[in-house]
């Protein structure tokens, strides 16, 4: 029997999003999650490489997006309980890509992991987090 194609979700856009700049990828029918970022002057720290900052960013919302999807077609809401990264390489220019993908999803938790690399594929960073499926204020 053939399967049926899943739909891409639509990200909610955020304030984060839209002030650095970032792309969300959603589309691809593994259930990784992809952000992606053309490295931009007011994304470098004083070193003129890309700030640590974004790097966790980057690894957070991409793991974040893939445990959202591994519920279903629909984006389930999830907060951020722990995020560890580590970083291999520095990036000075071009575009980087987070990709995250989920190693275990529980009733109320989620683990997912994600690595970013630049365009060359070189591996710059990598991240594992622990994500909450969140009920929101009314407890839904």
């Amino acid at each position: 029997m053939p399967s049926v194609p899943r739909e891409t979700p639509v990200p909610p856009a955020s304030g984060a999003h839209e002030l650095i700049g970032y792309d969300i990828d959603l589309s691809g029918d593994d259930g990784r999650a992809r952000v992606v970022l053309d490295i931009a002057p007011q994304h470098l720290n004083r070193n003129g490489s890309l700030h640590g900052g974004i790097i966790a960013m980057m690894l957070d919302a991409s793991a974040g997006f893939a445990a959202s999807m591994a519920r279903g077609a629909d984006l389930t809401p999830v907060v951020t309980v722990a995020l560890n990264t580590q970083y291999l390489a520095a990036a000075m220019d071009g575009r980087v890509t987070a990709t995250g993908y989920v190693k275990r999803a529980g009733g109320a938790i989620c683990y997912a992991d994600a690595e970013l690399h630049d365009a060359t594929g070189t591996l710059l960073a990598t991240g594992n987090g622990v994500f909450k499926y969140w009920r929101g204020k009314d407890g839904t």
